[in-house]
């Protein structure tokens, strides 16, 4: 598929604002999109349309989920940092989501086996997630040995 095809299926699911932090939406607005990695988004679409099959929340106001997608160089998350900081969410290519009705980490352990399972064939470039969270990490970060689907601890 190509960019724009993903594009047009990703934004059925999810707004740019649950995917960038406030400042690259007060900045570039829709256009923010362009800062979202191909393979991330389309790793995202099939995710959440093939395998989890319900809403996903990255950013959300309302509910006080902040910079867990794109983060940028005013986000406190990064402004904290006391070194060189270039993680998959800085680049664009990483996301934290809650998921409907899942809750804790025997609940996203669940979900991440279900990735595992569903979605070896389907998802177009490796996809990294995190160990033992109460969330779903995805990124497309470079997986060791060029394993399809790897699963780190942070």
């Amino acid at each position: 598929m190509d960019r724009n095809t993903i594009l047009k299926e990703v934004k059925q699911y999810f707004d740019i604002e649950e995917l960038v932090c406030d400042h690259v939406l007060a900045r570039w607005g829709e256009d923010a999109w362009q800062f979202l990695d191909t393979g991330y988004l389309a790793n995202l679409l099939v995710i959440r349309r093939d395998v989890i099959q319900r809403p996903m929340y990255c950013n959300n106001h309302k509910r006080g989920l902040h910079q867990r997608g794109l983060r940028c160089n005013l986000c406190e998350m990064v402004k904290e940092k006391d070194r060189p900081y270039l993680s998959a969410h800085i680049l664009g290519k990483a996301g934290d989501f809650s998921i409907e009705g899942i809750s804790g980490i025997g609940g996203m352990a669940g979900m991440r086996s279900r990735i595992k399972l569903l979605a070896q064939a389907a998802l177009p470039v490796p996809l990294r997630m995190e160990a033992d969270v109460s969330w779903l990490h995805i990124d497309v970060m470079p997986t060791p040995s060029g394993q399809k689907i790897y699963e780190f601890k942070a």
